[in-house]
């Protein structure tokens, strides 16, 4: 499903315009980025699931081309788990 399905649904749904539909759903996802830019946060949808900010460290690693062992750099990144409606 792509952001303007979404965006189409949710305003069937709740009967409301596309551009509110578009505005509650730009909302909703600022919501979520602004709760994960702190270090180790989480967002929490009770029957969703949970999203997890997450510090993945430097490591070594092989370029597969030539088989030469290269570092890779530690970096941020979101995971998420399924809630029990999901599964």
């Amino acid at each position: 499903m792509t952001k303007a399905e979404l965006v189409e649904k949710m305003a069937n749904d709740a009967g409301i315009t596309k551009v509110a539909a578009k505005a509650a759903l730009e909302s909703f996802l600022d919501g979520v980025t602004k709760g994960l830019k702190k270090r180790n946060s989480r967002v929490t949808l009770v029957g969703f699931g949970s999203f997890k900010k997450v510090y993945r460290k430097t490591r070594m690693g092989r370029n597969p081309q030539t088989g030469e062992k290269i570092k890779i750099k530690g970096k941020n990144a979101v995971t998420f788990k399924a809630g029990k409606n999901l599964q």
